[in-house]
């Protein structure tokens, strides 16, 4: 489980992503999946690119979802605490 709720973490990113300025000049899009680990202390570790679209849109995504607050709740399996793999789309969509 999660500290926070998707929802909040969605809003959490939806309010803290800038879209980079040359990437909206190019009418770059597309979606960057974000992998990280949940440590068993609620840590994030491991924080990198699963597949990406291009190296501006990769950085933001990683850096906005480096940037969400910790206090994450590690996984249980069996009673004890695990490590728990996520994996995050973030998707860059340039408004009509």
């Amino acid at each position: 489980a999660v500290g926070l709720s998707k929802g909040q973490c969605l809003i959490f990113i939806a309010e803290n992503m800038v879209y980079p300025k040359a990437a909206i000049d190019a009418g770059m899009e597309g979606k960057v999946f974000i992998k990280f680990t949940i440590e068993k202390d609620g840590s994030m570790s491991n924080i990198h690119v699963l597949r990406g679209v291009n190296e501006l849109l990769d950085a933001e995504a990683l850096r906005v979802v480096s940037a969400l607050p910790g206090g994450w709740k590690a996984g249980k399996q069996r009673g004890k605490l695990v490590k728990v793999e996520y994996t995050l789309p973030i998707l860059f969509k340039l408004e009509d």
